[in-house]
């Protein structure tokens, strides 16, 4: 102990970690589509690979809810085997944005964007493990999810084992709500293990009609691509959601990162460090077909808060990890998917930053409105598509912001027009600059003084001397242009 005065603390806090990520790494495996135990190799990598590099010292990696709806939709179209090779795909990815020191550009990334794109999942998420949670089979797209509630709802409260299958999701939802407000020891069991606990309980001593978790073993789910895999890279969409993981997980991790640097004042995170450890965590991932993997913020945090001081706890965590996959494998036969379904249901709630939408609205509606089309655009199209959409749009905001102009026409009836302008003069405030010297008395000189302006674009450059020649249509025009 006294050469690892910090061991007791880390031990600690690994466990607490370990009982948090248990019942998510097998949510989010069994709402990706793959087998459960998919989840829980990418959690132990998560803690002995990523774990171990240098990066960030106390975010915690593993399966995301974040991913759930990119990853079901890449199994859908692809099939499991090739799961392997997109994770694996994004993995390198990473590692060489780390190489080229891109890492710390994601911090560069609009707020509303990744705001907006979290709440897009958040909705895809909530609305698909709604159908888990009747036991009824989910739609593809994200708008036929949310346009079939209705009818799956109506199908829940006729049938007597769909009825009790919402029963126990529903159940495991007020669980988790209520949990943490429970005072003493009990309110320190991490909400997520608890409200699985009891519905596996209450399901088994009752002998409540609900599907369980569908066991393989650990080393029959594994499967490595094999080299006929690869195939799949000579198509267009696999190659299109190999950046999508990539950009997504990248980001995901990296603004975890940042938020868990908020709560400790421990070493700060190097970024392009950790991206590189993020690129080999998901290389391993690949390599093995399993879920790809990103920093997640409620084991990070829950990390921070049961005491961790150093790297050791996350990579404890795995340790636990792996000796439940290898001892107790059979105990995830246990679990009701509704459950499962429950406990994502409420993280995909939590992804909704419902209070930073309505202060954003009250202050910046301009970054509200980003975040509302990007979240309607995931849920209408697809991830990447409503990402970008997101990215263009914020683009076009700060564009059209940083190119304000300001105008100040000075005519005292005698002698030339005064023309002013200060600021930033583009093409996208040129139809206004344009707008205001045309509507100049024509029998008049002008004097216009740009000096003032901090950025002239080409545009505008070429479009003012256009109208200087044209105001009067001479060859020596009536307008004297004062530059710096």
């Amino acid at each position: 102990m006294r050469r690892f005065p910090r061991l007791r603390q880390d031990v600690a806090a690994s466990l607490v970690v370990f009982l948090v990520a248990l019942p998510l790494c097998v949510g989010v495996a069994v709402a990706s589509g793959v087998p459960a135990e998919l989840g829980l190799v990418t959690g132990i990598v998560g803690g002995l690979v990523t774990g171990l590099l240098p990066g960030s010292s106390l975010q915690v990696s593993g399966p995301a809810a974040g991913l759930t709806v990119l990853v079901y939709q890449a199994v859908d179209s692809y099939g499991l085997p090739a799961l392997g090779v997109v994770v694996l795909g994004a993995g390198l990815l990473q590692l060489a944005m780390g190489v080229l020191r891109l890492g710390r550009w994601f911090r560069a990334m609009s707020l509303s964007v990744i705001e907006g794109m979290l709440a897009g999942i958040g909705l895809v998420l909530i609305a698909g493990q709604l159908y888990s949670a009747t036991g009824l089979e989910a739609p593809a797209g994200g708008v036929d999810k949310l346009l079939g509630l209705p009818g799956a709802a109506a199908d829940a409260l006729a049938g007597r084992e769909a009825l009790a299958s919402l029963a126990v999701g529903a159940g495991t939802v007020v669980v988790l709500v209520l949990w943490r407000r429970l005072p003493g020891p009990a309110g320190a069991v991490p909400g997520a293990l608890a409200a699985v606990l009891l519905a596996t309980a209450v399901t088994a001593a009752f002998a409540v009609p609900v599907a369980t978790v569908e066991v393989r073993g650990l080393f029959e789910s594994v499967q490595p691509p094999g080299t006929d895999t690869f195939a799949v890279l000579t198509d267009v969409g696999v190659l299109g959601t190999i950046v999508a993981f990539a950009l997504i997980a990248s980001a995901e991790s990296l603004f975890s990162a940042a938020a868990v640097d908020r709560l400790h004042t421990g070493p700060r995170t190097r970024y392009n460090r950790e991206l590189m450890a993020q690129g080999a965590g998901n290389t391993v991932c690949g390599l093995l077909g399993a879920l790809p993997m990103t920093a997640v913020i409620v084991r990070s945090s829950a990390n921070v808060q049961a005491g961790a001081r150093t790297k050791a706890s996350r990579v404890l965590h795995g340790v636990w990890l792996l000796l439940f996959a290898a001892l107790l494998p059979s105990a995830l036969a246990l679990i009701p998917l509704p459950a499962l379904a429950g406990i994502l249901i409420h993280a995909g709630w939590k992804l909704i930053p419902f209070r930073g939408l309505v202060t954003l609205w009250r202050g910046q509606r301009g970054e509200a409105l980003i975040l509302v089309v990007t979240a309607v655009s995931i849920v209408v199209v697809n991830m990447f598509e409503g990402v970008l959409i997101g990215l263009a749009l914020s683009v076009v905001k700060t564009a059209w912001e940083s190119s304000k102009v300001k105008l100040e026409v000075t005519d005292k009836g005698a002698g030339p027009v005064q023309v002013h302008l200060s600021g930033n003069a583009t093409f996208l405030r040129l139809p206004k600059i344009l707008d205001t010297l045309e509507s100049l008395p024509q029998d008049r000189p002008v004097e216009l003084d740009l000096t003032a302006l901090h950025h002239l674009d080409h545009a505008c450059s070429t479009a003012l001397i256009h109208w200087a020649e044209r105001h009067s249509g001479t060859d020596t025009p009536p307008v004297r242009l004062t530059t710096r």
